[in-house]
Parts: C-alpha cells; structure tokens; sequence
C-alpha cells in the first residue's frame, strides 16, 4: 500500500521499534521523513536509476532512507557494518555511488573511508556528525514534507557476501510499477505463503543491510504491519521481544535457533512464544535435528525458503511438508528447478548436481559480465552455485554450495553433512568444515570448532569429537583433524566465511580449491 495512504489512515500506528532503544516511528513519520529525504535526494541532483550507498548499523534512520529511495527511483546498496575500509571502498566505488550516508557509531570507518571514495559527491551522517560529514537529520529537516513530482519506484542493489571471492553487486531493472503498488510475486510470497497484513507484527533479529532482513522489513511497511528491530543478536532478548511485543511473524537464521536451543531450558520455558504465527528461516542449510528441535518447541509455523539476493528463483516448505521430506528446502514457487552436471546435461531425479533455474527474472552482476555468465548455462538458466538433488515430487534437497566441496583421493565430500553433525554436539557452539592440503590425496577434512566454553579444549575433546562425528558419518567425510577457535568469523546473516578460515592452511601453497 502507498506510505501516504496509511500515513492518512493509520497516523500513529508504529511503523517500526527500535528493540533496544525503544524508538517508535509511526506511519505518519515515516511518510513525512521519506518524502523529506525524497526531496533531499532530488536537491542534491539524485535522478531516478541513480545511486546510493549506506554503511550503518541497524538504527531508526536506516529504514527511512531506504523507505525514501524506494519511492525516489533509486538504487540503494546497503553495506555490511562488519567490514574493513579496503572492502567498504570496494563496494561504495563498485556501486557507483554519488550519495554515500554512515552513522557516528562508524565514525572511525567512516573517517578513514574519505579518501577512498572518488567518485561520492556526498556525504551524510546520522545520530552527529564530524569532519567530511554533513548531518543527515538537520539536512532532511530543512525539506519540504510533501512527496517529490516524479515520484519513481527504487529497488536495492545489495552485493553478496564475498565468502568465495570478491562481492558482486546484484542488479535487478527498475521495477515498472507504481510507488506503494505490490508486484506479483511479493504478493504470492508475503500474503500467500505467510499471511503478511496490516496485522502482523514482526521481529526483525538480523542486520538490516543483507537482503532477506532488508526486503522483509520494508514488505512489513508495505503492508502497513509493525516491525520490531533489534540493534543487534541476542538469544534471550529475542525471546523477550517475542513475549513482549507479541510477535506474530519474524524471519531468522540457523545459527539464531542453534543460540536460542542452546540456553539453558528453565530460560526458554519462562518466555511465552505462543502469539508466533510465522518463522520463517533460510541463508543456510538448517540441520535436521535442529529444524526437529524448533518445531518440537514452536510447533508446526516454522516455514523455510532457498533463494539468493539474485532473486532468479524462490523454493518453499512449510512444517507439515517439512516433516514429509526432511532436509528439504522445498519446491519451487518461482522459476523451474533443473540439475546439472558438469558438462551442463540435466541429470534424472535422485542424482545431485548444480541446482539452476529456469523461467526465472533476469539479474546481472554489476560491472562483472563474466561472473554474470558463469552463472548461467548455455540454455539461458542461471545458478547461485549450489549443488543438490530433487526428488519425485519435485523437492530440493542441498547437498552444499560447490565452492565448499573437498577433493580427497579423487572423492567428493561436501562439508556440510559433517558441520550438522558436529553442530549437535553439546560442547560445540560453531563449526566450520573445509579442505586442507594433503600431499597424498591432494585434500583432507579439516574442522575448526568454536567451543562453548574455552575451557574445555584439550586434545581429548578433539578425539571425542572426531569419534563422534565417524558415529554417524562415513570417516572419509569426518575430519582429520581438528582445531579450536573463540570465534569463527561468521557473517551475522549467518554467512561463514570459510575463505579466511581456509586461507591459513593454503598459505604456503601456489593453488587451493575454493
């Protein structure tokens, strides 16, 4: 629905909280800030199909700035928080950015970013401001509340997480519709599959600047529902949140219910979660027993998808399918599923390949045509570089994403299925599996594993895991070996980077399966 015509109706209904702050935007704030913003983008020479890119935290502004290029016919390229200067410059430079907005939390990476951003004619700051910053508030103040004429609808242009390589923006056309019109296939996801309306309230536990937090969120508003945002991940506040604000849908990741399992039980239990109409949850595989775990706790209103921010493709399932094909990401809702092998011919039901889409949207990756065309096989379907197999009834299971296989003695070994075992393990809060040099096999199965209490490494607790690990799986498939970390270097979308995991162990060789 147009933010206008609900800033008319439903005037001091929250359009969002602030989960830690407690700040309330109403509908009809954020319609008079997004149309300032609107009108502050356009005096700054910001026409529709132009740039912008933000750096900031989850706070109040974030989606205002968002929700104002969204009706200003903008590109907006939000960037992880998380990042070093050299990758935030690489972005903001790749984007082709003329508008670049950070907050004083970042003043640090902010300051430091001056001087790699050539092509920026303008910089804005939120909650202060310092040298090279002008005050976004004070900016946006000082315009005009009522809509731009050319009102124009804007899409983000979000870049993926560089967790095998450089990150790649990802370009999706203008959308051709109104501002405030719903498309189709928003419809079909949002309403049909999990009853969005102008009643749900929904927690948002994820950083605002990866794709799924971002879009769902701004679909919440769209609806003219409430959502709840928290500032950052925290297990029991998110079980506070639930209680308190009596959340009806929320959106997470597998490690979220891995945190969330993990408390001790007398601290689940005291928290009441029965308003929880809709969990949703994708970005990675979800162990089995740990979908198991959710639903014996939740019940059956858990709902999982398999997509990427490229948007080429959209698989769903819910509990009562889930239960019926476990491990599943579901069937697909847009596009066709099609698996490949190497050589691009499509394997029969049951064999696993590379999971492609066809009839799904376009995408391109943005200034890289020949990333663009290796996602795409030569009859036109494209791939997020996934591996899998579907069956019968059409399916998908995830076998894991190529780029992660192991090579030893001429087998392959997807880590996965070794990280979902190693996971259920009491003593382990993170894993990460992957292939190290081996002058035999050419790879071998290494893990590295975040305790739950540092105390408890030793050389023992390495052999208990491997033997625990070899109880369920194959030995070639279990690892090796196994190191400790206090914390594995995982995006909070739940994204790992494993390259950097990887990279210590490679560093003396000329080559490295990626």
């Amino acid at each position: 629905m147009y933010i206008g015509d609900l800033a008319k109706q439903t005037p001091d209904k929250a359009a969002y909280i602030m989960a830690g702050s407690g700040e309330i935007v109403t509908y009809k704030q954020l319609n008079e800030r997004s149309c300032q913003t609107s009108q502050l983008f356009r005096s700054l020479g910001l026409r529709t199909g132009d740039h912008i890119a933000l750096l900031m935290e989850n706070n109040a502004r974030f989606l205002e700035i968002c929700k104002a290029a969204a009706r200003s016919g903008l590109f907006y390229t939000a960037i992880s928080s998380r990042l070093t200067v050299s990758e935030a410059a690489y972005i903001v430079n790749d984007c082709g950015a003329k508008l670049f907005i950070s907050s004083s939390v970042l003043k640090n990476i902010a300051t430091e970013l001056l001087e790699h951003m050539p092509k920026i004619e303008h910089r804005l700051m939120v909650n202060g401001t310092f040298d090279g910053y002008q005050s976004y508030e004070a900016m946006r103040d000082s315009m005009p509340k009522n809509p731009i004429a050319d009102e124009a609808a804007g899409v983000d242009m979000l870049y993926s997480s560089g967790t095998t390589g450089q990150p790649k923006g990802v370009k999706i056309p203008l959308p051709d519709l109104a501002v405030g019109e719903e498309s189709s296939a928003l419809v079909m996801l949002a309403r049909g599959l999990y009853g969005f309306s102008k009643d749900i309230i929904y927690l948002s536990p994820a950083p605002l600047y990866h794709a799924a937090p971002l879009r769902y969120n701004l679909a919440t508003l769209l609806f003219g529902g409430t959502s709840v945002v928290m500032e950052d991940f925290n297990a029991e506040q998110a079980l506070q949140l639930i209680e308190k604000y009596k959340i009806t849908h929320s959106q997470w990741v597998p490690t979220m219910f891995v945190k969330m399992l993990k408390l001790p039980d007398h601290t689940r239990s005291q928290y009441d979660v029965s308003s929880l109409q809709v969990a949703i949850h994708a970005a990675a595989p979800c162990p089995v027993e740990i979908k198991e775990q959710m639903l014996r706790w939740w019940g059956p209103i858990i709902f999982e998808y398999y997509a990427g921010s490229e948007g080429n493709g959209f698989c769903a399932i819910n509990s009562e399918e889930w239960l019926a094909h476990r491990g599943s990401v579901g069937r697909a809702m847009l596009g066709v599923i099609r698996i490949c092998d190497d050589d691009e011919n499509e394997l029969a039901v049951g064999e696993e390949g590379t999971i492609y889409f066809a009839e799904g949207p376009a995408f391109e990756y943005y200034n890289d045509p020949k990333k663009t065309q290796s996602s795409k096989h030569s009859k036109g379907w494209t791939t997020l570089g996934d591996v899998g197999r579907i069956d019968d009834e059409g399916f998908l299971y995830l076998t894991d994403r190529k780029a992660f296989m192991i090579i030893s003695g001429g087998v392959n070994i997807y880590p996965q299925e070794s990280e979902n075992r190693l996971i259920m393990h009491p003593k382990v809060a993170d894993v990460a599996v992957f292939g190290i040099p081996n002058t035999d096999f050419g790879e071998e199965v290494k893990a590295v594993v975040q305790p739950v209490n540092w105390e408890d490494v030793s050389p023992e607790l390495a052999d208990e895991l491997m033997v625990y690990c070899q109880q369920y799986l194959a030995k070639i498939k279990c690892p090796k070996s196994i190191d400790f970390d206090r914390e594995l270097p995982r995006h909070p979308t739940g994204k790992l980077y494993k390259r950097l995991l990887k990279d210590k162990y490679w560093v003396e060789h000329k080559s490295q399966i990626i």
